[in-house]
């Protein structure tokens, strides 16, 4: 069983805690993060799914907006499991996902669903997407973002179409945004968290510059020799397999001759095109002068 660990982030203002709980926040972290044990399970990385990523700069109505959420929330969950002590997030959680798949419930399930009521939970997740989405200023993606809830689904479109549509969206956007903070860094303006700890004299030099691509709390990937694997339907998996052949080359490679490793996927060579290009403008990757990509760190 892998080392477990924890992660405290310190503060009181429950926006943070609203943007954090996030789908915006969740698919940043689950691309960036690492994968532990026999089951692959996703880890929450500081360095890399904290420190890089891009919180919004809320006008304050829709500060007010996210932290009632965030405390709807977290009052729901523990008011529930005080209630129902054998109630778990773990099971709210699964039964909240199959709520959303339209998955059948089984009997366990549906004890969960009325003790931990289930609904309410969902309910406010998908109020507080939509406010985080517009304190981004990214209101445009709303109706992706009730679709890949499982709310309106458009005809002809599945679930998981939705889903990936909204993560390759808002992945994109996050980037930018990373991109444009680090910049605003280098020229000394930094968008402290929390100013009265972390800048306290009120200093405008830069103290931190791009996405640091060497993080230290990263999971290492063990270097295999290449083989042909199939290629993943699900983005944030797409994005670790690549970040894996990259890791385990030992060399730079070109985007055609990293989609040839794999099996599958039409869009296969114009995806992973895409992934390097991410991966790279995290600092995750980088690009050599005759095009080829390599990991970095």
């Amino acid at each position: 069983m892998p080392d477990s660990k924890l992660i405290a982030i310190a503060s009181d203002d429950p926006v943070f805690l609203g943007v954090l709980s996030s789908r915006i926040h969740s698919v940043w972290a689950l691309v960036l993060g690492g994968r532990l044990g026999v089951g692959n399970d996703p880890t929450y990385n500081k360095s890399a799914s904290f420190d890089s990523f891009p919180f919004p700069v809320p006008r304050e109505t829709q500060a007010e907006r996210i932290r009632d959420l965030a405390e709807q929330l977290d009052a729901h969950r523990k008011r529930q499991q005080a209630a129902h002590p054998e109630v778990t997030l773990t099971g709210m959680y699964n039964v909240l996902e199959k709520l959303r798949t339209g998955e059948a419930l089984t009997e366990k399930d549906k004890v969960i669903h009325e003790q931990g009521l289930v609904s309410v939970l969902r309910q406010l997740h998908d109020e507080l997407d939509l406010a985080v989405l517009e304190a981004y200023g990214w209101s445009d993606l709303a109706p992706l973002m009730q679709a890949a809830n499982g709310l309106a689904t458009p005809a002809g479109q599945s679930l998981n179409d939705a889903r990936q549509a909204l993560d390759e969206q808002l992945l994109e956007r996050l980037v930018a945004l990373n991109a444009e903070r680090a910049a605003e860094e280098a020229r000394g303006l930094i968008r402290w968290l929390r100013p009265e700890f972390q800048n306290p004299a009120g200093s405008t030099a830069p103290t931190q510059g791009a996405l640091d691509a060497g993080d230290d709390d990263a999971v290492p990937v063990k270097k295999t020799a290449a083989k042909k694997q199939a290629w993943p339907k699900d983005l944030t998996d797409q994005v670790k397999a690549v970040t894996a052949t990259l890791a385990a080359a030992a060399s730079p490679r070109h985007a055609d001759d990293i989609a040839a490793l794999f099996t599958g996927g039409s869009k296969r060579p114009a995806r992973v095109a895409q992934i390097l290009d991410m991966l790279t403008a995290l600092g995750r990757a980088r690009e050599t002068p005759d095009g080829r990509f390599a990991g970095n760190g």
